[in-house]
């Protein structure tokens, strides 16, 4: 088996400064790549990849991922391709292998519809804007007529900078049966979603292998990385189970869909949204972690000690997992990425 790639997720639990010194420390420890949250109103993941690639020279940065509700198919493609430019400058080889990586979502609810947007027909959405964007990377002139995406002789404007085709791999984020097939048919890769048990994600590699067959390619020719909750400590594995435990509630309430697919039981579920609301308090999450069993982020995450972490994550990477993207529910990730980074041997690499 290839040795795995290791990744973080940032989100908005950490300062951004922190967050900032952190990448630079994990890119000296031998990770390959942060993907930035773009999923919630709180930090955008544009200004983020932007800042963490002006501060390092080969961590390579994704969005993990981008609403395509949000911004025109165009537009995106030309950001992506600004983020392309200021990554082949910032690492210091130019012709070097692209840093950046676009991961496209469908959103959710309830932010969708309290912002005025309708998700109709999520597959075909996405379909239309990863083709179209493709096609705007290779800096050519297009035209597409789709019912989402529409373009009219549009090509990426750059006059005096590098014209070169952008070699940007684009990624969905996806939970679902057809979305994960479709993955596997178009995309250079897929974001598996986190919260999810070992075997929902066998299932999720299975369809991604079928989507693949789809367009004549093999799995090993999809990159599967996966958003992978870690709430490590050494010092206080009873704390560590307990963020874990809120940040469970939180899916329990706004996204049972995510929850059922990996077993969890309706019951469970009902019980935590009985005493959660949207957007929900911190003594909201305290009440509903009070509720869940110790059992339920053990299938659903790597928690506890920097062993127990380590050896929940493998059986992820068994599962067929190619890079875990590790999110640290604790306030010092520097425990994440050494626990990694010394199991692996990263820094050997």
């Amino acid at each position: 088996m290839t040795q795995p790639r290791f990744a973080l997720y940032m989100q908005d639990k950490h300062p951004l400064g922190y967050e900032l010194e952190i990448a630079q420390y994990a890119e000296a420890r031998g990770f390959s790549e942060i993907w930035q949250a773009d999923t919630r109103l709180a930090r955008d993941c544009v200004v983020m990849m932007s800042a963490f690639l002006a501060r390092t020279k080969h961590l390579r940065l994704g969005s993990g991922v981008l609403p395509i509700w949000t911004r025109n198919a165009a537009v995106i493609a030309a950001t992506w391709s600004t983020m392309w430019e200021l990554a082949q400058q910032t690492s210091g080889d130019p012709d070097g292998p692209s840093r950046v990586m676009l991961g496209l979502g469908a959103w959710w609810e309830p932010i969708a519809g309290r912002v005025g947007v309708k998700r109709e027909r999520p597959l075909q959405a996405m379909r239309e804007h990863v083709e179209a964007i493709r096609r705007l990377f290779t800096m050519e002139e297009v035209t597409y007529q789709g019912d989402f995406v529409k373009l009219d002789r549009v090509r990426l404007d750059v006059v005096f900078a590098d014209r070169r085709p952008r070699d940007i791999p684009l990624y969905i984020g996806a939970t679902g049966d057809k979305m994960l097939e479709l993955a596997g048919e178009i995309c250079d890769g897929v974001v598996l979603n986190y919260v999810v048990s070992v075997d929902y994600i066998k299932k999720a590699v299975e369809l991604v292998a079928k989507g693949a067959a789809k367009a004549g390619k093999t799995l090993a020719q999809v990159d599967r990385p996966e958003l992978l909750v870690c709430s490590l400590s050494d010092d206080d594995p009873a704390a560590a189970m307990f963020e874990a435990k809120k940040l469970v509630a939180y899916y329990l309430a706004t996204e049972p869909h995510i929850m059922k697919a990996s077993g969890v039981p309706d019951e469970l579920i009902a019980k935590v949204q009985a005493v959660m609301s949207w957007p929900a308090t911190e003594a909201e999450y305290i009440a509903a972690a009070r509720v869940i069993p110790d059992d339920v982020p053990r299938m659903l995450m790597a928690v506890g000690t920097s062993a127990e972490c380590v050896a929940k994550v493998k059986e992820y990477i068994a599962a067929g997992v190619t890079c875990p993207i590790l999110y640290p529910m604790m306030d010092d990730i520097r425990p994440v990425v050494d626990a990694f980074a010394d199991a692996f041997a990263l820094e050997s690499r």
